[in-house]
């Protein structure tokens, strides 16, 4: 897996990549210090290679670096910080990762 090149996109509200052409994303909804994660897209050229793995941890260290409060509403996004407890610490209190 190569290093992403995280960017955000705040005109189109997403975090993308750009690999071989194509845009691997997660789209978010941001209101004052809270970053609403809504939804996360790899295309279907760039599937099962971990990109959209890459691509969630890429985001969670920027909403980390810029101290944002963080609501995962995309299944994906949510997931990922399930399997990776130590990212709960980002996220609102009172939102419970089943």
């Amino acid at each position: 897996m190569k290093d992403l090149q995280l960017k955000d996109n705040p005109e189109a509200k997403r975090y993308e990549v750009h690999i071989d052409g194509l845009v691997p994303r997660i789209e978010y909804i941001k209101v004052k210090d809270k970053i609403y994660l809504t939804h996360t897209e790899v295309p279907k050229g760039l599937e099962g290679q971990g990109i959209g793995t890459s691509l969630v941890k890429a985001v969670l260290e920027d909403i980390e670096k810029k101290d944002l409060t963080l609501v995962p509403m995309c299944p994906f996004v949510a997931m990922y910080i399930k399997r990776h407890p130590e990212w709960k610490k980002l996220v609102l209190k009172g939102i419970n990762i089943a």
